[in-house]
């Protein structure tokens, strides 16, 4: 019998039933802070047992946010959550700071292994150079603001053929054959969206106001300047996104034009409007990996199993846990995550499954952060878990691919496992586009903080034109087309975090594409990268995976042909 039970680890510094109160912990933060450091050997247990403080702290967290994204609608869950942001955090802001000078200024700190703790040293330098003392309650207040995006969008329902749906849910009728069923479904989501556009628009400005005035206090001219640093962007520029949005608009939007060509002569249409571009082309209803979510848990572990039975292991421990909350429902946050439970070791995933297709790759992306979690638990610093996101969504997007070769235990009939696998391939190239709008009209907005709400709209409007606009034709919808944006939940919670996507798309392909050669090398190569957490440089990481930390002209093209090869293999 496999032993499925996730062992508590043991503190060695707090105490094992610490309530994470500020009476509590002000002690504790003090000792750390005023202990004397006489050798190297002390300097490192320092630094375990601020990690242990740290990790005890974060799961602390992760589970308010977890439980208040699982029920927006709870006002108790909510108030949980604003007293961690505005009660505790502020008052750990500064300490940390000090904490971070108090390691800096160590004279041991270079008798420390440099190959071990460089990034480390790294990280916390940039953190002490952009701390501001201001910024403190206007990071709070931030905090607190961002929240609102998931309980106005968590209480957004539609009513269709006389019963009630979430959006995840109703977008399920943008797949179906009939062309008015489509059209009907996707103007009544848009018309829901419409009625909170305002209050989405004001909350907005409200972040830009915000987020502008923490980049000036830190001596920065523009948020986007100061979320480079913030965000630890050692490896690349502003300026190289740019190329990078360039390079994705000349190979990879000509590829998905064509495509798009090609669904509207197989759909018979002349002009391809957005609620056509979900459904099969095929002329058969959408796909149906599964019945409900206990089912998508149970064939994912099984998919998981298959790759490596240490992988389907992990998963097997989630459910045996209750870490999964997968089904969409009224007053639930929209999206899905994979959180870390940064003590316990293991994480917890967060989806709006409506049974559709699309539900099974998020499952398998966000299985991919899991086994990542898992493969970094038992790291020493709590810091080295923290890894950044080109190398976290490496680990979800390779998973994607990874698992195709396994989806026959989703779908019963070859032609619907071809069908997914077409679909898939398609939405990998299909990402990369919609990544660059994104990253592009963040730019845009934090580079022109002075904007209003109908100005971000006009920029919205010319970016996603310039990338294709969904491939497809708004008119007579503009109202509509300048709202898309307002769905990406990141733009309001986690600003600049989304080129990520793009640059870990190539570097998945270029894991499946070893995978296709060699399996078990490949998937030895992502386990390998994985588990290094953020001890060594991106590009080290992605080395370590066995392919290039690239985002360049020729390496999109080469990759882009790769997945056109794969695609045209299917039939």
């Amino acid at each position: 019998m496999i032993n499925l039970t996730i062992p508590q680890k043991t503190r060695t510094y707090i105490p094992q039933d610490l309530e994470i109160e500020w009476k509590n912990l002000e002690s504790i933060f003090n000792e750390l802070l005023l202990r004397p450091i006489d050798n190297v050997d002390e300097l490192e247990q320092w630094l375990k047992d601020k990690s242990e403080l740290e990790a005890a702290l974060e799961e602390d967290f992760a589970w308010r946010y977890i439980k208040m994204s699982c029920d927006t609608a709870n006002e108790e869950l909510v108030k949980n959550f604003q007293y961690f942001a505005t009660e505790i955090e502020p008052k750990i802001s500064p300490v940390a700071n000090q904490l971070n000078q108090k390691f800096n200024d160590s004279p041991f700190i270079d008798e420390l292994d440099q190959d071990k703790y460089f990034v480390y040293i790294r990280a916390i330098r940039k953190a002490l150079e952009i701390y501001r003392e201001e910024n403190v309650e206007l990071l709070t207040q931030l905090q607190v603001a961002q929240q609102k995006y998931q309980s106005i969008t968590g209480a957004m329902t539609v009513m269709i053929n006389g019963q009630e749906y979430t959006l995840e849910q109703a977008s399920n009728f943008i797949k179906d054959t009939d062309r008015q069923v489509r059209q009907q479904a996707w103007e009544t989501i848009q018309q829901r969206r419409l009625v909170d556009k305002d209050d989405l628009n004001m909350l907005f400005d409200e972040l830009i106001v915000m987020r502008h005035q923490v980049a000036l206090n830190a001596g920065f001219e523009n948020y986007r300047d100061y979320m480079f640093q913030a965000l630890g962007r050692f490896d690349y520029t502003a300026h190289d996104c740019y190329h990078f949005h360039e390079a994705i608009e000349k190979k990879i939007v000509p590829i998905l034009k064509a495509q798009a060509e090609k669904r509207a002569e197989l759909l018979g249409i002349e002009v391809l409007k957005p609620w056509d571009m979900e459904v099969s082309t095929t002329g058969k209803p959408a796909l149906k990996p599964f019945k409900n979510g206990k089912e998508l848990i149970d064939k994912s572990i099984e998919c998981f199993n298959v790759i490596d039975p240490k992988l389907g292991q992990m998963l097997a421990t989630m459910k045996e846990n209750n870490l999964f909350d997968v089904e969409s429902r009224k007053g639930k946050a929209p999206g899905g995550y994979n959180y870390p439970l940064a003590e316990t070791g293991a994480p917890f995933i967060f989806m709006n499954s409506a049974n559709s297709f699309r539900d099974l790759t998020t499952m398998v992306h966000e299985g991919g952060h899991a086994i990542h979690t898992f493969l970094t638990a038992n790291l020493e610093l709590n810091d080295f878990k923290h890894c950044p996101s080109e190398v976290a969504e490496l680990a979800s997007m390779s998973m994607e691919l990874i698992s195709m070769d396994n989806w026959d235990i989703y779908f019963d009939n070859e032609e619907d496992l071809i069908r997914a696998k077409k679909e898939q391939l398609a939405d990998v190239l299909k990402t990369l586009p919609w990544v660059a709008v994104i990253d592009q009209f963040q730019h845009w907005i934090y580079t022109n903080p002075s904007h209003n709400a109908a100005d971000r709209e006009e920029a919205f409007k010319q970016i996603y034109t310039r990338f294709g606009a969904g491939f497809t034709n708004w008119d007579g919808i503009e109202k509509e087309f300048g709202n898309v944006w307002q769905k990406q939940l990141h733009l309001f919670e986690v600003p600049f975090y989304y080129i990520e996507y793009a640059i870990a798309q190539l570097g998945a392909i270029a894991i499946w594409k070893n995978y296709k050669e060699n399996p078990h090398k490949a998937l030895q190569q992502y386990l390998d990268a994985l588990a290094l957490g953020y001890t060594k440089p991106i590009n080290e990481i992605y080395e370590t995976a066995g392919i290039k930390f690239d985002f360049s002209l020729n390496y999109i093209e080469e990759l882009a042909s790769f997945v056109k090869d794969e695609l045209q293999k299917l039939g």
